[in-house]
């Protein structure tokens, strides 16, 4: 975005004068700041954020400078979008958390506020839900009443496995990890970790599997009841991220070199260069969804394809229980965006997000 366009904008926003002479003082003086180079057009994106960074701060003066933000934020989010979100456009529930707390949202849309969470994942069969806030860690029911609480260091990460009657709790704290049964008994450490969430291998009968990553970057699956560790990968710089796929036979990383699949039982890898991947989610059919820069590519068996290309950086990924539709962030735009995988190609945006939850939250789990 240049300098004629964003006037053209601003021009167009209802404000007074010295408002918007204010909003262009700001965003002129950070303009000369910048060291000259040659336009390319990879650069256009990279100008328009800067101009809509440079507008945040003359809008904290004014309501029409308020109203210049919101008109930059349209111009980099996806068009047509909902004012609000009205429903969910899949079956289930949706959890999200962040700096405004813990939320359930129905499928009709409507919400309720689980508490003052950073953090939060589901129980096995959405049953409850475990959260973390500082130094606590809770179990909640769905209403937001709390069964237990426990207090521990900077934890971070809490992630509950296990069958529906038989489960467990894992969770990072001060630099290791901990696994704790969910009637809150047995809090043990069981090694250092990497500041990654740790993953439960879904539905393996009488054991409950754990991977996780240890503090220097190797992937370890863990026994947690015969406390054994089952396979151990070599070091993988820059892990971010693990998901093990519906059937618990395959584990995949996200590393700085790309994404790494390995077989849930013996650790044997298969490595893909995708280098920028930062998350990854599989659908309930197997299909595994990547997060890249601004693209969501899909892995359906050994075909990749990109499901949808963003005008800004996305955040977050999260399949609906039947898997027809993906919903990941534009943060830039405080859009959802939610995308038809299975019986159409449709793609839902919905704005004012940050003003529905208080603050721009994360996604935590789409689930029954």
């Amino acid at each position: 975005m240049n300098k004629r366009s964003l006037r053209r904008l601003m021009a167009a926003t209802p404000t007074d004068r010295d408002a918007e002479d204010r909003a262009w003082a700001v965003v002129r003086a950070a303009y000369a700041e910048h060291e000259p180079v040659r336009r390319r057009p990879s650069m256009r994106l990279g100008l328009a954020l800067a101009a809509a960074l440079a507008v945040v701060g003359a809008a904290a003066f004014s309501s029409p400078g308020r109203a210049v933000v919101n008109a930059v934020r349209r111009s980099i989010g996806i068009e047509h979008a909902a004012p609000a979100l009205f429903r969910l456009p899949g079956p289930g529930r949706l959890l999200v958390s962040g700096g405004s707390g813990a939320w359930l949202i129905a499928a009709d849309g409507s919400t309720r506020r689980l508490g003052d969470y950073a953090q939060a994942s589901w129980s096995p069969h959405a049953l409850y839900v475990v959260a973390a806030a500082g130094d606590r860690l809770a179990t909640l029911d769905p209403t937001g009443r709390i069964h237990w609480l426990l207090s521990r260091p900077q934890i971070r990460f809490p992630r509950w496995g296990g069958t529906r009657t038989d489960t467990r709790i894992a969770y990072l704290s001060g630099g290791r990890l901990h696994v704790v049964a969910g009637d809150d008994t047995g809090d043990r450490a069981a090694g250092r970790a990497a500041l990654v969430a740790p993953a439960w291998q879904p539905s393996v009968e009488d054991r409950h599997v754990l991977a996780y990553v240890t503090a220097n970057g190797r992937v370890a699956v863990l026994d947690t009841d015969r406390r054994t560790v089952v396979w151990e990968s070599t070091r993988h710089a820059g892990a971010r991220a693990l998901a093990w796929s519906p059937d618990g036979r395959r584990l995949a990383l996200v590393a700085a070199s790309g994404i790494v699949l390995f077989d849930g039982a013996s650790g044997r890898p298969v490595a893909m260069p995708l280098a920028g991947v930062r998350a990854l989610a599989f659908a309930p059919d197997g299909r595994l969804a990547l997060l890249r820069g601004s693209a969501v590519l899909l892995l359906d068996g050994s075909r990749t394809r990109t499901l949808f290309a963003a005008p800004g950086a996305l955040a977050g990924l999260a399949w609906s229980p039947d898997g027809r539709w993906l919903l990941t962030e534009l943060p830039a735009a405080d859009q959802w965006i939610f995308l038809q995988t299975r019986g159409g190609r449709r793609v839902l945006a919905v704005s004012h997000i940050s003003t529905q939850f208080g603050a721009f939250p994360t996604l935590a789990g789409w689930a029954d």
